[in-house]
This record gives structure tokens, sequence and C-alpha cells, in this order.
């Protein structure tokens, strides 16, 4: 790995950056020759898809993590670890390290006035200055990534953790054209810079993490499907930035944007005595959840979820509606404006807050439940779900379900967020990031029908003595569209038996239907079904139908995307059927 690091990695070094320091002192020292055919032979011994993944992960590509480095959001970090895809080692000869003293002294006022693509991008870190310019310049989705322009880089830094790591200090250091005066420097030093997630509250340890900054996990399959309604301390976590702290005496809860209307602040007693209290039963899943699955056919970039980042709750407080009302709303209202914009508490160090936005429609209809939540599971938010208030918004994807929610605007407009337009949107399977536009996709909000099996588990032993075998797991469709029907096979798909439904905490079989058009809770369900009498193995299969026959389809290829969103093939898991010990002696 090191050698193809260097081989690969340092190839742009020798024909571009020829007049810049190339290593940080203390990273790994350069290679003096780097053969292209040696880096050839790397490529084509590992041979297929397995190959091409290890290249895309650990070739050129580090160098375009300093995205991530800078902006920490998933499809600007994607759309730069792309471009260097295209770069082909050579036989390059490595440029001498240029001694320390020789480097130009700059004061912190010359490095802010490079905060623009025209004027050159310049960023600090530990007393030695950037030029960044060229990286910019080859990033066309990032324009997060000026956020750090002209400043240092160690805020940032300790916002988005998971790049602080030896290769990306090497990326960085490509980029070295100076060092800060000893002025500045010490100036920079006495200000502390503090972990921005030395707050976040404590998570139960059952949990299986994704990132630890942001924190992200999903709860073990085997237990997610064994309560209806999802404890909260295991229901799965998704965050975006740090948990803000929120002092419920001073929270207030801003209102605007209505046509005619005056903006609207409510505290959270005003929030819990002015409106009537609804509780709605609803799933929430991530647009990522199975992103691993889509990984195994071509890697993609973001959060490798397993299949539980989707959890049930009851979730209890003001309609949306009821406040919109309050604020002035009328029916009139929708023919001027769109959408209903939503933004958090939860900010990076620039200030820019996690926002997404929902279709007018669903926020004003009486069938659409959407709530201004202050309770999940009969208890108040946990900070991890939004404390003190959060938009549950059933049936649509979670990304629009905004904790720490400080802001409504009612807007022509969608949300300007980074993650309304250029994150969580579906495109084909032929996009790449080199075509790529976020602006032709609309942004998902009603997820597709989805199950998976939760027991049991990839590569479980089941005992032939046992004569049969139970299969659970969960179902659920986007929209308020109810599941009807889950299908499992035990045979990879060439037969098939109906499973159980459960949809409510007392199990009820048959399951009793929801309103039509507001089913917004998952269904479990279970089947146990003799073991095929000759089967050494077993390939079970679940799959999905909702009531309006929409169903899963067959493969992950056919629906694979560059972002790993909207994963819903069959599920897929073989397990092994061990004979009896008797029979195995004879």
């Amino acid at each position: 790995m090191l050698l193809l690091r260097h081989c690969r990695g340092l190839t742009r070094v020798g024909l571009l950056k020829t007049q810049r320091v190339q290593l940080l002192q203390g990273a790994v020292p350069p290679v003096a020759v780097c053969a292209g055919s040696l880096c050839a032979r790397w490529g084509s011994s590992h041979g297929g898809q397995e190959s091409g993944q290890y290249q895309r992960s650990h070739g050129p590509n580090w160098r375009h993590a300093l995205a991530g480095l800078l902006a920490g959001t998933g499809a600007v970090l994607a759309y730069g670890l792309h471009h260097s895809q295209t770069e082909q080692a050579a036989t390059t000869i490595v440029q001498p390290i240029a001694p320390a003293s020789s480097l130009p002294i700059y004061t912190q006022d010359e490095v802010t006035k490079h905060r623009s693509v025209e004027e050159g991008v310049w960023v600090t870190y530990k007393g030695s200055v950037y030029d960044i310019t060229e990286f910019v310049s080859m990033h066309p989705g990032g324009d997060k990534i000026l956020l750090a322009a002209g400043g240092a880089l160690e805020p940032f830094w300790a916002l988005y953790a998971v790049h602080r790591q030896d290769h990306v200090l090497e990326i960085l250091s490509e980029y070295k054209v100076g060092e800060l005066s000893a002025e500045d420097w010490r100036k920079q030093q006495s200000v502390k810079s503090t972990d921005p997630y030395s707050t976040d509250p404590e998570r139960h340890p059952a949990l299986r993490i994704n990132s630890l900054k942001p924190f992200n996990a999903e709860p073990p399959p085997e237990i997610l499907s064994d309560n209806y309604i999802t404890p909260s301390a295991i229901f799965f976590k998704r965050n975006h930035l740090p948990v803000p702290q929120v002092d419920p005496k001073s929270y207030r809860l801003q209102v605007e944007g209505l046509p005619g209307g005056a903006p609207l602040s409510l505290s959270l007693e005003e929030l819990k005595t002015r409106f009537p209290k609804h509780t709605v039963t609803a799933t929430l899943q991530c647009a990522g959840n199975r992103r691993s699955e889509m990984n195994k056919v071509k890697q993609v970039k973001g959060l490798n979820w397993g299949i539980a980042a989707i959890s049930n709750a009851t979730w209890s407080g003001a309609r949306l509606k009821d406040v919109l009302l309050a604020a002035g709303y009328r029916p009139e209202v929708a023919r001027q404006t769109c959408h209903v914009q939503f933004e958090g508490l939860d900010s990076d160090v620039t200030g820019t807050t996690y926002g997404a936005s929902i279709p007018l429609n669903k926020a004003v209809s009486e069938e659409g439940d959407v709530l201004l939540a202050y309770q999940m599971n009969g208890e108040d938010l946990p900070a991890d779900h939004g404390y003190p208030v959060r938009v549950v918004v059933p049936g649509t994807v979670g990304a629009r379900n905004v904790k720490w929610l400080g802001r409504i605007i009612v807007s022509e407009e969608e949300s300007s967020s980074h993650w309304q337009q250029n994150d969580y949107k579906g495109f084909s399977p032929a996009t790449d990031w080199d075509t790529v536009d976020f602006k032709s996709a609309p942004a998902i909000q009603e997820l597709p029908i989805q199950s998976a099996i939760t027991q049991p588990a990839e590569g479980a032993v089941v005992e032939r003595s046992a004569e049969e075998v139970t299969v659970k797991g969960y179902a659920w469709s986007g929209g308020g569209r109810e599941v009807v029907r889950v299908d499992v096979s035990l045979d990879g798909g060439r037969t098939w038996q109906v499973a159980q439904l459960q949809s409510s905490e007392k199990g009820q079989v048959p399951a009793p239907s929801p309103p039509p058009g507001r089913a917004w809770a998952w269904k479990l369900w279970e089947l146990t079904a003799p073991l095929p009498p000759a089967a050494q193995e077993l390939e079970i299969v679940c799959k999905a139908v909702d009531n309006s026959y929409n169903m899963q389809p067959d493969s992950v290829a056919p629906i694979w995307n560059l972002r790993g969103v909207l994963s819903n093939a069959w599920h897929r898991v073989k397990v092994t059927v061990k004979e009896d010990e008797e029979k195995e002696e004879e």
C-alpha cells in the first residue's frame, strides 16, 4: 500500500508541484523514482472489480480527501475524490525537499488576502502556509471548500475529524508555499481550539459506529426487529454536525415567510400549550440505508450503512399545520409558495446550519401528519434526536426530518442547503462524478418500498436437527403506502413463501390496516419454514410489496448510483445447514 501511495500519489507531485515542498517534517520519506510499469502491475495483479475498488479508495484519490477536511459534506467530498481517477502513474522523478529556511515568511494579513480563486486560495495549518488554488480549480462541486480560505484549517480539522490522518497531511504538503510569521503563529496557538464534539451525549455501546465525528451509528440487525417500537437508545443515529446544546428555557422557534403574515416566535412552553398534542408512530430511514450492498457492486461515497439505518418510534408534538395557521397561513398561500424550509440549530464553524425542505402540500395536509415533535417514545427528545424540537415528516426520507429545529420558512423555493441541493438525490448507474448534474435530479422525499432480513445473520449456522428455520425482518414503504405482503425464499428466489406481518406493539396477526395513505410505520415480519431436505446452504431472500403494488428490484446493479442512496434490492442472506454428528459419521 505504501508503494502504491507513492507510485500513484506522487505522480502529480513531480509534474505539477515541483516548486513546493513535497512532504511535511516527520511524514513518510519520498521515493526517488516510481516506475509506471510497477504501478500497472499492481493494478493488473488483483484483477476485476475488487482491484478497481482498491485503486479508487487508496490511489490518487487521497489527495482529494482534503475536500472533506475543508467541507466535510458527503457529495462535495465525493465529487473531488473522483477526479484523480483519470491520472495515470508514470515514471516520475521527485524533486528534492526544499529546506524550511528557503521558504518565504508570510503574515496572517498576507494570507487573508488570498480568499478567492482569482486572488489565490491560501490556508494555514500548524504554522505553515498552503496555496490550494489548484486543488479548488479541479473541484467544481466545492463551494464550501472556500470557507477556510485565508484562514486556519484547525477549526475545520476539529469539526471533520474523520480526515485527521497521516495521508491527508501528505496531500496537504504538496501545496505548501511558506511559513506563517512567528508572531501570527503564536497568536493562533494562544486561541484554544476546543473539540466541538466534546459535549456530545453518551451513546449505547451496542450501536455499530460508522463515524465518530459527527456521530453516525446503527443498531445490530439482530436486535432491531426485537421491538416494534425501537428503544430510543438504539434508534439509529444520523448526525451531520456536532450535537448542539440547547437551553429549553431560552429556546425560540421562528416561523416566517408567510405572505401577509407576521413572523411568529414560539417558546418551547408555548409550543406545548398553545397547540393540541398529536402522536404519530412513524419509521425514519436514512437515504443511505443498505449502502454497503451498493459498495459490493462498485464503490460509492458515503457512510457504509448496513441494513439498520432505519428505526420506528412514536413521536408527539404540535402539528406543523396548526403552527403555520397560527402564523397566518391561508389556503391562497399555496398559489404563491411551494415549499416549507427547515433550519436546524446544529452548525459548523462558519455558522452554516443543517437545512432541508418539504413540499408545502405535505406540510399543510390534514393527512400529512407532519409534527413539530418534542417527545419520542413518550419522553423528551434525546439529544441525538433533536432536543428540544425536531420535525417529523412521516413517509419521507430521514434527511428532511430536521433535528434541533430553529427556524421554519415558507418559501417559493426549496431550501438552498447543500443537503437539499447537492446531496440526497438519485441518479442513473451510468452517471459518474464527471457527468453528474445535481440540479438535474429532484431531492429525495418519499422513499421506495424496502425490506430486509434481521435474523438469521449472514454466515449463521442452522442445525439440521432443528428441522426448520425462522426468518425475521422489517418492511416499510414511503409516502404512507402500506406494506401488504412480504415474500421469503430459502433457495435464492426460485420458490417463495409468504411471511406473517406484525404492525403494532401487541403483535396482532393478521396486522390491522392503517388509514389509507397514512401507513407511516414499518411492519415486522416472520416466517418459520421446514429446512429443505438436501440443502447444505440456504440463500434466504426477502422482498416486500406495498398497496400500490410497488415491488423491490431483484438486484443491486441496476439501481446502483454514485451516492449509494435508495438501496432497496431483494435482501439476501446465506446460512449454512449443519448436519447432525451421527449422520456425518455414517
